[in-house]
């Protein structure tokens, strides 16, 4: 699987973790910065890693920041990306399974190391439930196509 991640400083050392625990699953990478602890604007690398999403070109999408709220708002600015900030196991289960979640978004500052790898983990390896879900998705992407239209 090919995954794109991407965080700001305050997400720098979690996003390092994650890509090396990735790669060493088998995951093809491909990292969208930041690659110091400089301070960067979130909004900048939630939008790389989500248009590469969007666009097909990266299967998930992982970003990190200290809470995770900033990049998974930003993220979910982008049509076609579902971005689920997950602090659980429980709940990165429910965003595959229920959400279609193709984004996922972490705080550095809220959650460890092994509780980050547990939720890395459980997310990918959850699958789409579809069903009675599929229809709350098809809503969500009505609204991304109402929202686009309106601006035109």
């Amino acid at each position: 699987m090919k995954i794109a991640v991407g965080s700001d400083h305050g997400g720098f050392n979690l996003k390092e973790e994650v890509k090396k625990w990735l790669q060493e699953k088998g995951h093809k990478v491909e990292d969208l910065g930041t690659f110091s602890l400089d301070s960067v604007d979130y909004p900048d690398v939630a939008v790389a890693v989500s248009k590469k999403v969007a666009a097909g070109l990266a299967d998930k999408g992982i970003l990190v920041c200290g809470t995770g709220i900033g990049v998974s708002i930003a993220a979910n600015k982008i049509p076609g990306i579902r971005a689920a900030l997950c602090h659980d196991t429980f709940s990165a289960r429910a965003a595959r399974e229920h959400n279609d979640a193709n984004v996922l978004a972490l705080g550095e500052r809220v959650i460890g190391r092994g509780l980050a790898m547990d939720i890395v983990e459980t997310w990918l390896g959850s699958r789409f439930a579809g069903g009675r879900h599929q229809r709350r998705i098809d809503k969500i992407t009505a609204l991304e196509i109402t929202a686009l239209d309106s601006k035109e």
